[in-house]
């Protein structure tokens, strides 16, 4: 391994090229956001912990994607503020593939949980009376732990694949941080079966699991149409509508990101969608779920009346 990159010890992050004074209002700008995802999604995940009447299994993945949004967040946000104020703007090469392999992670493991929410959300609605059957606790433990490892295993293969490849130079990566197409871009070597594996895991992660997510909600649809109670019919479009929103946020910038020719948006435009998906999509998860969901409301009042009351 030390031979194939022994002509890089370490890479310059260019960030987003812009003026210094700007530079430094992202800064703060992203610092809030950042911070403001950092204690909605432990918001989140904490009234799940704390409150009795969230301990169903459609919370227990939540609690799962706010684990996975502060993570992901975290893998590549704090060194993009670093950069922003700081000139020196290098990583070393064991923390760049050590942030690539996360961030893959991350996102392969966000997808799959996305998906298990459908499933539940569709066993929910259209098998109402199995549901605790079909989605016991059994069930919903090997979906998440499924989720996650085979997530990083696949992340893993990703690595495996990049430390084949030497790195003589360039040294510097046109992006925020060590996304693995702007890496694969200073390789000086042949990069196709690198190139043919994210293709290949696009079509596993991202375009399988959205057919699933769209196949669960035509089902969905369906079911709701049927119910005969405007209430009933209401409660349901209400508990699926923040889950619809996550996954048209999460998927659609991946599949533009990923899933579109490198010609139809240029360089910026890249770094503008893992901008987003890496710092907007954390912070607005828990916004969905909070302001759409009456449940997440409705224990958030439990534990501020607790407090006062103590």
């Amino acid at each position: 391994m030390g031979s194939n990159h022994s002509g890089v010890s370490e890479f310059i992050l260019v960030g987003l090229q812009l003026s210094a004074e700007m530079e430094v209002s992202l800064f703060w700008i992203f610092s809030l956001f950042y911070i403001f995802s950092l204690l909605a999604n432990g918001m989140i995940f904490g009234l799940i912990c704390l409150d009795p009447r969230l301990h169903t299994p459609m919370y227990f993945f939540l609690s799962h994607l706010a684990i996975i949004d502060v993570s992901y967040a975290s893998n590549n946000v704090p060194k993009m503020l670093a950069n922003l104020v700081n000139q020196k703007r290098t990583i070393s090469f064991v923390p760049c593939i050590m942030q690539t392999f996360l961030y893959l992670g991350f996102a392969a493991t966000e997808c799959l949980i996305l998906v298990a929410m459908s499933y539940d959300r569709f066993v929910a609605i259209c098998h109402p009376l199995q549901y605790s059957v079909i989605m016991s606790w059994r069930v919903c433990f090997v979906l998440a732990g499924t989720s996650w490892v085979f997530s990083f295993l696949l992340a893993l293969v990703h690595l495996i694949l990049i430390l084949r490849l030497p790195f003589c130079g360039p040294h510097e990566i046109n992006h925020f941080f060590c996304e693995i197409l702007s890496v694969l871009k200073l390789a000086c070597a042949d990069t196709r079966l690198n190139q043919m594996v994210i293709f290949g895991t696009c079509v596993f992660i991202l375009l399988g699991p959205l057919c699933l997510v769209l196949v669960s909600y035509s089902c969905i649809l369906f079911a709701i149409l049927r119910i005969q109670s405007g209430e009933g019919r209401r409660k349901a479009f209400s508990t699926c509508s923040s889950h619809l929103c996550v996954v048209g946020l999460y998927f659609g910038s991946a599949i533009v990101m990923y899933m579109t020719p490198n010609s139809s948006h240029p360089e910026e435009q890249q770094k503008i969608l893992s901008l987003f998906y890496s710092l907007f999509n954390p912070m607005l998860n828990p916004l969905i779920y909070s302001l759409r969901n009456a449940e997440v409301k409705g224990a958030l009042r439990r534990v501020l009346y607790k407090q006062r009351h103590m």
